[in-house]
């Protein structure tokens, strides 16, 4: 990530109505782009525009890479591929037919998938760069509104290593830990919601020392829950939404949760302004455990999810965005991480065979949660505006290195059509 100027914070955009958003709400345009980008990441080094297939061709010594062009229709499915070669290459795909395209390079023998081109529009051509290894390898051709169609098997002969593949999954393999998943967040629900119960009554003896001590601890339970946060709905909003940047937005009604609550505590305001909040809370929590049994997670989405609380933790608590007084934004990054690990631990059975920088994830998340851990003393965490330029270096490097581990578990857990 690019790091901000030490003590600026960049403004909010303007909320959807009223004043009270969710972080999920303003992070939405970022977690798309994840989404789509970081299957190139894993599978496919190249991507880019339309063009002729004419011009493909044409523009293949510039690279310095071998190129080959490769037909996708029904009919024609990876024909042109006729001197195969291990090595770094492109295949520059020419979709022939009238229907847009989902191209994929195969095992035909075991399903894995060495590359992937989405969304090849008609009569367009665009570069899947692949390293290919001794194997055998197929064309799949999925265009809409059409069964999956293979074509021919080439067989690359050699002892090279393979390139890196993953096997697909499809939304049966991911139900089991998505229930455990989902289990799990109940019964951290239930935490919750002692936590809350606690809070509510330090500020209704008027007891906001208490109130300062137990806001803490019941706020982290909460961002620990990462993954779930789209299933909460418009809970996660009355628990945990933010103001907008503009005059007043911490008094407006809408303004509800923890970071309400946050406020008032370290800006002096009184018990009584506090009892409503804090009853709200409490009741939006309870509201939620109520609920959540018959809630169900979308499968699809687990493996993002692990991307998208490191990513929105990047951009929110690191920039202290979401700081409404306490300085606790680092012990928030710190929950977010046992969130992500919560997450990667339901999925690691489905991880482990198909994704082979897993000990590197593994490392770069022990090494992120060491770096916030030493930026608390005595129970007091570094507010993000105290840390020094080298502790702010290390603590961006390390969430950098972290989400680049954490992309190609969101493109291992891509559900793929595959017939």
């Amino acid at each position: 990530m690019s790091a901000e100027p030490d003590g600026i914070v960049p403004p909010f955009p303007p909320p959807p109505s009223g004043t009270r958003m969710t972080r999920r709400w303003q992070a939405t345009a970022a977690v798309v782009a994840v989404a789509a980008a970081v299957t190139a990441t894993v599978l496919v080094a190249g991507s880019g525009g339309g063009g002729e297939h004419a011009a493909a061709k044409a523009q293949a010594p510039a690279d310095g890479l071998r190129h080959t062009a490769i037909d996708v229709s029904t009919g024609t499915c990876g024909q042109g591929w006729s001197r195969p070669r291990s090595g770094t290459q492109v295949f520059d795909l020419h979709n022939t037919s009238g229907a847009a395209a989902e191209v994929d390079l195969t095992d035909p023998r075991t399903g894995k998938v060495y590359g992937e081109v989405e969304g090849l529009a008609p009569g367009t051509t665009r570069p899947m760069t692949v390293r290919l290894g001794s194997g055998s390898y197929a064309f799949k051709c999925l265009q809409n509104d059409a069964d999956a169609v293979t074509g021919p098997t080439v067989v690359v002969a050699g002892k090279q290593p393979q390139g890196p593949a993953a096997a697909p999954v499809d939304q049966h393999d991911l139900i089991p830990p998505t229930l455990a998943y989902q289990k799990w967040v109940g019964q951290r629900i239930a935490e919750l919601a002692a936590d809350t119960g606690r809070l509510k009554a330090d500020i209704d003896r008027g007891d906001l020392a208490a109130a300062r001590r137990d806001w803490l601890p019941a706020h982290l339970v909460y961002e620990r829950m990462g993954a779930a946060y789209d299933t909460f709905g418009d809970a996660d909003a009355a628990i945990n939404g933010i103001a907008a940047r503009t005059p007043g937005a911490v008094d407006d009604p809408h303004f509800t949760g923890f970071h309400r609550i946050e406020y008032g505590l370290w800006h002096g305001r009184s018990a009584a302004s506090l009892r409503g909040p804090a009853t709200a809370l409490d009741g939006a929590v309870h509201d939620l455990l109520g609920g959540w049994p018959d809630q169900r997670m979308d499968p699809a989405a687990m493996g993002l999810r692990a991307h998208e609380i490191v990513e929105d933790t990047e951009q929110f608590e690191l920039t202290a965005r979401t700081d409404y007084g306490s300085g606790t934004s680092l012990a928030t990054a710190r929950a977010n991480l046992d969130g992500t690990r919560a997450i990667l631990d339901e999925l690691r059975p489905l991880l482990e065979p198909r994704d082979a920088g897993i000990a590197k994830l593994d490392a770069a998340l022990v090494r992120t949660q060491a770096t916030l851990d030493a930026l608390r003393h005595g129970g007091v965490w570094t507010s993000v505006d105290k840390l020094t330029h080298a502790q702010r270096q290390q603590v961006n490097a390390d969430f950098g290195d972290l989400l680049e581990q954490l992309a190609p578990v969101a493109a291992i857990f891509e559900v793929r059509r595959t017939a």
